[in-house]
């Protein structure tokens, strides 16, 4: 199958970096640690979110929750992990080098947090275009963060491929107007936001004919 993109676009966290994963066994940590243990069903209701939207879900559910003790003991399990072993997801090693379209980043974090890790994963020479939470006026699911990319990479969003793993993003991706290929990380994806729905980033770029 080839489309003929002229760029592809890729969310941070849970696509290229294996961070979601980290977020959930640290932010359970760190509930537990404050007297608020949580499952991962409610956890997973955090998944592609920015911050600002994270941080309400959780005081609707925990009103009298200890704020700042929570964002400490997660934020200090985070950051561990992101030190010591932060882990590309598959495929991303062999897929970026072998890309000769225009790439970017259109991620929910904010900036110094995106531009933190990608530069301790080593992908910072794929991106020379990285937008965050704080370049936007709408976050994800709002179409803003992949607009403003295709933007800066002078390309019609109807010919930007978007690679995303959560339902937020991949809606985000599809109200753009660009090809949305999912590859969903620990929250099954139900397909209602993606072109195509694929177990990894390789298989998933071979389906658009990219490699």
């Amino acid at each position: 199958m080839n489309l003929q993109f002229e760029a592809v676009i890729f969310d941070l966290d849970g696509t290229l970096i294996d961070t979601e994963s980290l977020a959930l066994a640290t932010g359970m940590a760190a509930f537990e640690r404050v007297g608020n243990p949580v499952d991962e069903s409610f956890m997973h209701g955090l998944v592609g979110v920015d911050n600002p939207t994270a941080n309400a879900r959780i005081m609707a559910r925990f009103p009298a929750l200890d704020f700042e003790r929570l964002h400490k003991f997660w934020r200090e399990g985070f950051d561990r992990g992101i030190e010591n072993d932060l882990q590309l997801k598959p495929g991303v090693a062999e897929l970026l080098p072998a890309l000769i379209l225009p790439k970017a980043v259109a991620t929910s974090s904010d900036r110094r947090s995106a531009l933190y890790k990608i530069g301790r994963a080593g992908l910072a020479p794929h991106f020379p275009h990285v937008v965050s939470r704080d370049d936007v006026v709408s976050p994800k699911p709002a179409p803003d963060p992949f607009l403003h990319a295709a933007e800066l990479l002078g390309v019609d969003p109807s010919r930007c491929l978007a690679f995303e793993d959560s339902e937020i993003g991949s809606q985000a991706a599809m109200a753009a107007g660009m090809y949305v290929i999912q590859v969903p990380d620990f929250v099954p994806a139900t397909g209602q936001f993606a072109h195509h729905v694929a177990p990894d980033l390789l298989s998933g770029a071979r389906h658009a004919g990219l490699i």
